[in-house]
């Protein structure tokens, strides 16, 4: 992959000066900042800024874990649009998060409030505000980004264009709040913990290394790890049968990845953010699916993921399906692949040959 691009701009901006920004929860937050990150510039009316909102654990620097989707000469080309990238509210990248100072100086640590999805795009519509931004071309997310999407169609009708929602749909399954519950009990149970007041010690490393190995096993698929590891033994040596802790080599993959997240992710982020995507209910919050879809005014695309089972194409389609019923311009398409849920990730090309005629629009107007 080519080097990622250098941001146009980066910056910390505070979305209620002075004030308190509400949240649905019924608390609040003082003058929240947002930390945004731009590729080029842009147009007074909107029409080249694409917004990219991230997954559970991502920043507002898109083309840095985006790479062969965001950047020059990419589906979303950072030479021809103003790419936006921002940390979402909670986020431990440069947002008002649980590591953020409270009003008493300390951070906020367990005093940190419950977060909708609607409030994280709230916080993105006044930071755009704030500046100078009122409409955008189009908003682009996977997973809880796709979440975020959806949510601006619904929440932002006249502000943006285009939607598309990849691996995203209307609510989580039980079968997925079920782990992602088991994953923030994971972190609660780690001694170093204290209620979420951890910041003066030692951080809970260990529940959040277990939390993302039961992430990394909703991420992928049974035909990938078949296919990377079967039964095969840990490829660093050692047999299963010889030992209590010896390792097959799927176990040694997820170990790995464990140990590399905890040096780059705050646990309670981990919590405030897996328990929004938990939150987010299409039925609950509007009414029914089909309400939403009623005040959606953008072209919406729905992408589903073959052998996603975090969020299955099928109750993808059926989101797609109900939206349009309500009034939705919704299409549906699905991105073919053995990965599972980070295929958005993981096949950027077949991501852009997917999607390529979705941006089409975008790029004819800056010809």
């Amino acid at each position: 992959m080519p080097e990622a691009p250098v941001p146009t701009r980066e910056a910390g901006v505070r979305i209620t000066p002075g004030a308190n920004f509400a949240l649905d929860g019924g608390t609040v937050l003082h003058a929240p900042v947002q930390h945004v990150t731009l590729y080029g510039k842009p147009r007074t009316d909107g029409s080249n800024v694409v917004l990219v909102p991230h997954a559970l654990t991502g920043s507002s620097r898109v083309a840095d874990w985006w790479p062969g989707v965001v950047g020059p000469g990419c589906l979303i080309d950072t030479e021809r649009l103003c790419v936006v990238g921002i940390n979402a509210l909670g986020g431990c990248y440069g947002s008002t998060g649980p590591a953020s100072p409270a009003s008493d100086g300390r951070p906020y640590g367990s005093r940190f409030p419950v977060l909708t999805v609607r409030d994280i795009v709230r916080a993105q519509r006044l930071a755009l505000r704030e500046l100078g931004i009122e409409r955008i071309a189009a908003v682009i997310g996977g997973s809880l980004g796709g979440m975020q999407a959806l949510a601006w169609g619904i929440e932002a009708p006249d502000a943006v264009e285009l939607v598309v929602a990849i691996g995203a749909s209307g609510a989580l399954t039980p079968l997925s709040i079920g782990v992602s519950s088991t994953a923030r009990a994971a972190i609660a149970a780690d001694p170093n913990f204290h209620g979420g007041d951890y910041y003066d010690g030692a951080p809970p490393a260990a529940g959040l290394d277990i939390a993302r190995r039961l992430g990394m096993l909703t991420y992928k698929s049974e035909p990938l790890l078949l296919e990377r590891f079967g039964r095969r033994n840990d490829r660093k040596g050692g047999r299963p049968e010889s030992g209590l802790w010896a390792r097959f080599d799927v176990e040694g993959y997820l170990a790995h990845q464990g140990e590399i997240f905890v040096d780059r992710m705050d646990a309670n982020t981990h919590l405030v953010l897996s328990k929004a995507m938990e939150l987010f209910d299409l039925d609950r919050d509007y009414g029914s699916t089909e309400d939403a879809g009623g005040r959606v005014l953008a072209r919406t695309v729905l992408v589903g993921i073959e052998n996603d089972w975090l969020f299955p194409a099928a109750q993808v389609h059926q989101t797609w399906r109900r939206l349009r019923e309500g009034g939705a311009d919704a299409a549906y398409l699905e991105l073919a692949s053995n990965h599972g849920h980070d295929a958005f990730l993981a096949e950027p090309e077949s991501l852009t040959r997917l999607l390529e005629p979705v941006l089409a629009p975008l790029y004819a107007r800056e010809r």
